[in-house]
C-alpha cells in the first residue's frame, strides 16, 4: 500500500506520469473516487507516461477510448459510471484487460468487479480539499505490487 498526497491538477498529472512510465502493458488499474475527484486528469498523465501524445478525454460518454503510446502499448480507458452492468461491454474489457500489449485504466469499475482480475493496481482518490487529492494505491498481485515498489523508489 502507498499513500500519496498531490495539491493541484499539474501534481496529479505528474504522478499519473509517473505511473505511466513504468508500464509495460497487461497491467490493469481501477480508478475509484468521486466525481471530479481527478480520475481522468490521472489517466491523462499515465498516458504521457506511456508516450501518448493524443489529447487523452474523459470516456464517460463513449464508455471507452483507445491510445496508442510506446511500442505499441495500447491504452485502453474505460468509465462505466452511467452503466449498472458491462452488458455488450463484457467482451471487449475481456479482451482489453487478457491483451499483454494493452494497459486498462478503469473508472466506475465497481459495475464490473467480479469480472477483473485480482491482480490490478486500485488507486482510492480522495478530495480533503477543492485542489488536494489524497491517494491511497493498493496492490491485488505481484504486477500491481510490482509498480507500487518501484513508485516508492
Amino acid at each position: 500500500m502507498m499513500f500519496k498526497e498531490v495539491n493541484n491538477e499539474s501534481e496529479m498529472k505528474a504522478f499519473g506520469q509517473s505511473i505511466g512510465a513504468l508500464l509495460k502493458g497487461g497491467e490493469l488499474i481501477e480508478l475509484i473516487g468521486d466525481v471530479g475527484s481527478g480520475k481522468t486528469t490521472l489517466t491523462k498523465g499515465i498516458a504521457v507516461g506511456l508516450g501518448i501524445k493524443d489529447n487523452v478525454q474523459s470516456p464517460s460518454f463513449t464508455i471507452n477510448r483507445s491510445y496508442e503510446g510506446r511500442n505499441h502499448i495500447i491504452l485502453d480507458h474505460y468509465d462505466f459510471y452511467r452503466l449498472d452492468k458491462a452488458g455488450i461491454m463484457n467482451n471487449e474489457l475481456q479482451e482489453s484487460i487478457a491483451n499483454s500489449d494493452v494497459v486498462t485504466v478503469i473508472e466506475w469499475a465497481g459495475v464490473v468487479d467480479e469480472m477483473l482480475p485480482i491482480d490490478r493496481l486500485s488507486i482510492q482518490i480522495a478530495s480533503p480539499t477543492e485542489t488536494s487529492r489524497s491517494l491511497v494505491l493498493s496492490s491485488g498481485g505481484f504486477i500491481s505490487g510490482q509498480i507500487i515498489e518501484r513508485l516508492m523508489l
